[in-house]
């Protein structure tokens, strides 16, 4: 057909691409299951001279972007993907963003730049990411995914995987794996952790990171091997329990009733609370208080200099099984209840007053 119809822009294989191979942008994917540090990840690799010039694509599984606002503050090229994540949504969604990118770049509109990093939502499967390079010609002519990076957490990654379809599909589909928390962690949990890694996936590279610290060419050298033959199904399904919810509070709000709060969650239902994290604006405080809570774990909170935007209400995600936001909401309302002082008892009871006249 091709020698009946010959066609400049066609090839043995079909159309030819525009550009050689080098001459294409870049994409790394970086995954792993909710709290991992994917985004301490991303943001010490935007702070390097090496992560000058890269776009982000940030996908969250909740209706407020958390991880998008923090990464803002490390680069000028940041897009937000709705609420979801790209296992679920219609892959157009990915292929419109990364063309709208490049179209602003050649218009100016945004800073010039030579890669992009996708950081995928905790719950999401990166298969259908990489089909989609893979089935999309255009796509294909345009963009080239480098590596596959997966991170996963040592306090509580063995469970993860045990638990959760999701993380071993992360796992598995990784061309580099990156161990994280390690300093929080028993000293011998990292090389358990690693043998079951390394039985779901032999071939991949496996590195130990401190909040996100890592050698930048370790992160930007191009996988050569190729990736587990074929993708894995494109319909990737949740627990049907795990839901997400955003609790918004539009004044400052006292940390001691927080705090307490979630303690009592934490104590009472540690092990469903997937992820947690969000911006507080705390009495007292100029910048807004970030705050992360994995399972039992609670990060340190701590407070940034400024708000990555306008925006100054406190808004934290939570991603959690059998757990309603009507729950919590009630939780937090008793704690706070608890924690202020009832003016009824400001003043004797009025039987004491009679008494003492």
């Amino acid at each position: 057909m091709l020698e009946l119809f010959p066609s400049p822009t066609a090839g043995p294989f079909g159309r030819r691409l525009k550009r050689e191979r080098g001459a294409r942008v870049p994409v790394t994917v970086v995954t792993g299951f909710l709290g991992a540090g994917k985004t301490t990840l991303v943001r010490h690799f935007l702070g390097l001279p090496e992560g000058a010039g890269t776009a982000v694509i940030v996908n969250e599984f909740g209706e407020t972007g958390i991880d998008d606002a923090l990464l803002r503050s490390s680069s000028d090229n940041v897009a937000l993907l709705g609420n979801g994540c790209l296992c679920c949504n219609v892959r157009s969604d990915l292929a419109v963003t990364l063309r709208r990118l490049i179209a602003d770049r050649e218009r100016g509109v945004v800073p010039h730049f030579g890669r992009i990093v996708i950081e995928t939502s905790g719950l999401a499967d990166p298969s259908p990411i990489l089909a989609t390079f893979a089935t999309d010609l255009a796509l294909g002519g345009e963009f080239h995914v480098e590596a596959v990076i997966a991170v996963i957490a040592v306090p509580n990654g063995l469970h993860t995987i045990e638990t959760f379809a999701e993380a071993r599909r992360q796992i598995i589909l990784a061309d580099r794996i990156v161990i994280s928390k390690t300093d929080i962690a028993e000293e011998d949990a990292p090389a358990i952790l690693t043998r079951t890694l390394r039985e779901l996936n032999p071939r991949a590279r496996i590195i130990e990171a401190v909040a996100g610290r890592l050698d930048p060419q370790w992160i930007l050298a191009e996988e050569l091997e190729e990736r587990a033959a074929g993708f894995m199904a494109d319909a990737a399904t949740h627990t049907e329990e795990i839901a997400s919810f955003t609790l918004v509070e539009d004044g400052p709000i006292a940390w001691d009733a927080f705090a307490r709060t979630m303690e009592t969650l934490v104590a009472l239902r540690g092990a469903d609370l997937l992820r947690v994290k969000g911006f507080l604006n705390v009495v007292g405080c100029t910048g807004p208080v970030v705050v992360q809570f994995v399972q039992h774990l609670a990060h340190p909170p701590v407070e940034l200099e400024r708000w990555p935007d306008d925006d100054r209400r406190s808004r934290v995600v939570f991603i959690a099984r059998n757990l309603s936001e009507r729950q919590v909401k009630g939780l937090f309302a008793a704690v706070r209840a608890v924690l202020t002082p009832d003016p009824a008892l400001r003043s004797p009871p009025a039987t004491a007053r009679l008494g003492a006249q």
